[in-house]
């Protein structure tokens, strides 16, 4: 009778769930439908908007303060609902938002490719599964990319934690009128994939040369014998391995297993648990204007003269405005000559963001804000304390 008993109870509960799927669908069919009307009334006042903001925020589909501000809602309402975790809420309503942009109209992401490395992980991770991608062979294909209108996004690499700035990508600022839009910290996590079933059966690992030197502690105690060989990205050491005869590995992101029809062997094999790489979307123009707090990245030049650059940090110290980050970067044909890159993290209200920039601008020969965007928050753990061809000249554009 008990095991009657237990049968009746999961037929029931199995039954409760039907249920509440099929109401799920429904919703989920009524968003979608409500996400198209979305979709037609912003492409009903993208006409009126060009005729009276020319120079403002486009009525592109991905609006990054809107989503993050949805996403925080709703972490608040599951606080004390139920059993379901904040990250995987958020998970499924990253799709529920990739397939909501998706129907108003094509989305599609230039990253550094192939598929299967960490920037198509970034792509997928962040903006989910329902976009278009492009994928690029190098960093300037996809600033290039969103600058010629063939995508509307692009997924750039922009610094890791482990090995700081992707200068390359610094440069291309300096060439291509684009913005950033958002921002996202990845956690890099190797593992060592395979068709073998046992670690002791491999006898050569491929991967692209940084994960290689990433994990070499862990290849030098488990596989001291192993040959490593380096190839272009860790998408194609899995390729690699896949058409091996065998004894063959790769390391890479655990996602390129399953799509090279490998099996992991070991997982977190890399040397330091804290590798994170800081990738920013990019587009041609904001979607959006900033909402409250947010990061502000700015690109700027200061006359060759002593006590320059000082000044112009001393206007975020004045106004008690945190610098995040300051690098600078050569100037192209321009020998001996730098421009400044800054991340300052603001707060408040519009118009004292509005004052700093332009007590920074007076004190700068040019300077360009290259995009006031939701500030990342770390993925797939926990944060500290808790994604047309111009010169240089652009710098010089007028804010």
């Amino acid at each position: 009778m008990r095991d009657n008993d237990n049968t009746d109870s999961l037929a029931n509960v199995r039954w409760r769930i039907d249920a509440l799927d099929s109401e799920l669908v429904k919703l989920l069919n009524e968003r979608a439908e409500l996400s198209l009307e979305v979709g037609r009334i912003k492409r009903g006042l993208s006409g009126r908007l060009a005729e009276k903001e020319p120079d403002g925020p486009n009525p592109g589909i991905l609006k990054p303060f809107r989503e993050q501000s949805l996403l925080d809602a709703l972490i608040d309402k599951n606080r004390g609902a139920g059993p379901l975790p904040d990250e995987h809420l958020v998970a499924i309503y990253r799709e529920i938002l990739s397939s909501s942009r998706s129907l108003q109209a094509p989305e599609r992401v230039a990253f550094l490719g192939p598929e299967g490395t960490f920037s198509h992980h970034a792509v997928t991770r962040f903006l989910g599964h329902s976009v278009e991608t492009l994928c690029s062979h190098n960093l300037e294909g996809i600033f290039k990319a969103v600058a010629d209108n063939a995508c509307e996004l692009g997924m750039v690499p922009l610094e890791n934690s482990l090995h700081g700035t992707v200068g390359e990508s610094l440069d291309l600022f300096l060439r291509y009128d684009v913005c950033i839009v958002s921002e996202l910290y990845l956690r890099v996590r190797h593992c060592l994939i395979s068709a073998e079933e046992r670690i002791a059966d491999v006898c050569t690992v491929f991967s692209h040369p940084q994960p290689l030197a990433q994990c070499s502690n862990w290849l030098k105690t488990h596989l001291p014998s192993a040959r490593l060989i380096s190839v272009e990205s860790t998408a194609a050491a899995a390729v690699r391995v896949a058409a091996e005869m065998g004894g063959a590995a790769a390391i890479g992101h655990e996602e390129l297993a399953a799509r090279a029809g490998l099996r992991v062997l070991a997982r977190n094999i890399e040397n330091e648990s804290r590798n994170w790489t800081r990738f920013v979307l990019i587009a041609a123009k904001a979607s959006e204007r900033p909402i409250g707090l947010n990061k502000t990245s700015v690109l700027f030049t200061v006359p060759d003269e002593p006590g320059t650059l000082t000044a112009v940090l001393e206007v975020l110290a004045q106004e008690n405005v945190n610098m995040k980050k300051l690098e600078s970067r050569p100037l192209p044909g321009q020998p001996w000559k730098y421009a400044f890159f800054v991340d300052i993290q603001f707060s408040g209200d519009m118009a004292a963001q509005e004052r700093v920039l332009d007590a920074m601008a007076k004190r700068c020969l040019t300077l360009r804000v290259l995009g006031r965007y939701p500030e990342g928050r770390i993925v797939d753990g926990l944060p500290d304390g808790g994604e047309p061809f111009c010169s240089v000249d652009i710098l010089g554009k007028e804010r």
